[in-house]
């Protein structure tokens, strides 16, 4: 197995080392400089390195994503982890299952407004168990109407979105039932 870079590897490493060097925060500069850099991570995809690039990400390959991450990484420049539910899950689950109206209403709040997402999964007498979740989720007409607590959900004080999951058929064996939604923030109740 040859781990060295290929041409265009190498190409692709010297633009992302020459791009920290130049662009990213230096250590000890405070959040709004964090915040300016991954803007400028943004801009170029890289937030997102794997989301196509219609969607606003850089649709790099395995080999190219690894680049950017050892490159980030050794030159230990910033990461976006309050970004993360957004980025890594929220994201590429609506890339692939959403509609065309939700793409265009949340994909591009994730990438250029950086909007910061939580997950919704664990609960007070579940833990991780998610086949054991309580939360209940029953049709009103068009919207749903949810009920039930979650816990652990990390960034949660910040978020403007929640991925979550609720139960919607009681009556299903308790690996099934479930589905997951996309919570405003800001809804009654939260």
């Amino acid at each position: 197995m040859d781990l060295r870079d290929s041409d265009e590897e190498a190409e692709f490493r010297n633009e992302v080392s020459t791009f920290i060097s130049t662009e990213a925060p230096k250590a000890g500069q405070g959040w709004s400089e964090a915040g300016d850099w991954f803007k400028k991570l943004a801009a170029k995809g890289w937030i997102a390195p794997n989301w196509p690039t219609e969607y606003g990400g850089a649709g790099l390959n395995v080999m190219k994503q690894f680049v950017l991450n050892e490159e980030m990484a050794l030159r230990k420049a910033p990461r976006p982890g309050h970004l993360v539910i957004g980025l890594g899950m929220g994201g590429p689950t609506i890339i692939n299952h959403g509609t065309e109206e939700q793409k265009k209403e949340f994909l591009p709040s994730i990438i250029k407004d950086l909007d910061i997402w939580c997950q919704g999964f664990s609960e007070p007498e579940s833990g991780s168990d998610l086949a054991s979740i309580k939360t209940k989720a029953v049709r009103d007409g068009d919207d749903w109407v949810i009920n039930g607590s979650k816990i652990w959900t990390s960034f949660a004080h910040q978020a403007a979105w929640m991925i979550m999951i609720a139960r919607t058929d009681a009556d299903a064996p308790k690996h099934r039932g479930m589905s997951y939604f996309v919570l405003d923030m800001k809804s009654p109740g939260i």
